[in-house]
């Protein structure tokens, strides 16, 4: 267990009711910001120190910070959302807090303590649950991240770091959270390679994954799907979501794991989920000429996208280069909805959490 402890600085002048219901009459994603932040600095000898929640604040950051010129910085994603009873929630923060700490080790960040991270996120939502949105799918969508922050030109890890969370209200990723999504298979670019970084929670990876994104839009998708960086024949992920297929025996498909795939927590949440449902779950590789034949020819019937911010995505058209292919009619399948319905019941409280998931505020 850390001893590291929190000194809690509320904001002397939070913005009032009024102030806040203007601004999250329609949130969008990543745009609202709450009140306050968490903030803890580490260096060297001394440890992680200095922990404080306080008012959201910009971060003086000198030129020569490491962050800047080797792109030492980790991140995480996940909510809290509004309970029944006027409370929040959150859903598995201890996850986000080993998965943090693995991203740490892959960059050379010294990790943050797994008890603090949880607490952190705790302590933050209990002074910002007014910004959590009271909408069906509104939540707080919470962002701890870590910079390397010592001063200087040279290539080693750094000595001087911080620590931060920041908060935003939000509602759907994507505008109609009902509907499927486009995505277009990118033949040029790839994400991540074996040895890389792909595992890892990190900006460059997402920053890597830009021009296909952008290529996609050009081509009227939503969203990129990447293969893999040694064939450029096994479909690994989307640009910021794993990816699940669904076959008409009941089979449910999705790539294994491996250090060039984001070991997604709502992908393992969506397993254990699939399993209890009666599924046949397989984390196995699959080639993107098997999803066109098993399109064509009625095996596969359904695939979907999973991650923090969209939760699940069915995929209603998948482009490409060489061919263009529908899944069934191109609406949302009936394996995809259930599986959201029961992740999204046990995020918002509304029905038993076997698992130890959903994690009260108070």
């Amino acid at each position: 267990m850390s001893d590291l402890t929190f000194e809690i600085k509320s904001h002397p002048n939070p913005r009032s009711a009024e102030e806040r219901a203007a601004v999250m009459a329609n949130p969008g994603f990543g745009k609202v910001f709450t009140d306050h932040m968490v903030v803890a600095r580490y260096s060297a000898g001394r440890g992680w120190h200095d922990a404080q929640i306080k008012a959201r604040e910009a971060i003086p950051l000198d030129p020569a910070a490491a962050v800047l010129h080797y792109a030492q910085e980790i991140f995480e994603g996940l909510k809290a959302y509004r309970t029944a009873d006027g409370g929040a929630a959150l859903f598995r923060p201890d996850a986000n807090a080993r998965r943090f700490r693995h991203s740490a080790e892959r960059l050379a960040i010294p990790p943050f303590p797994e008890d603090a991270f949880v607490q952190a996120m705790h302590e933050l939502v209990k002074l910002d649950r007014a910004w959590i949105p009271d909408t069906a799918d509104g939540s707080l969508y919470l962002r701890p991240f870590m910079i390397a922050t010592e001063a200087f030109l040279g290539v080693k890890p750094a000595s001087e770091y911080l620590f931060l969370t920041i908060a935003s209200a939000v509602g759907s990723y994507f505008k109609d959270p009902n509907s499927t999504v486009t995505v277009w298979v990118s033949e040029h670019y790839t994400r991540a390679a074996p040895g890389g970084t792909g595992a890892a929670k990190c900006g460059g990876n997402y920053a890597a994954s830009l021009a296909a994104q952008s290529e996609a839009t050009a081509q009227g998708c939503e969203q990129v799907v990447f293969l893999d960086a040694v064939e450029r024949r096994y479909i690994e992920e989307l640009g910021g979501m794993n990816v699940f297929f669904v076959f008409e025996d009941g089979t449910l498909v999705t790539p294994p794991l491996s250090d060039s795939i984001l070991h997604g927590i709502t992908r393992d949440s969506v397993l254990t989920l699939a399993k209890e449902a009666g599924l046949t779950v397989k984390e196995e590789p699959y080639a993107i000429d098997a999803w066109r034949a098993d399109v064509r020819e009625g095996r596969l019937t359904e695939a979907f996208a999973c991650g923090t911010a969209a939760v699940i995505t069915p995929i209603g058209t998948v482009k490409g280069r060489e061919e263009s292919f529908t899944i069934g009619n191109g609406k949302a399948g009936p394996v995809a909805q259930k599986l959201r319905n029961l992740l999204v019941d046990i995020q918002r409280g509304n029905t038993n959490d076997a698992h130890g998931w959903f994690q009260k505020v108070f």
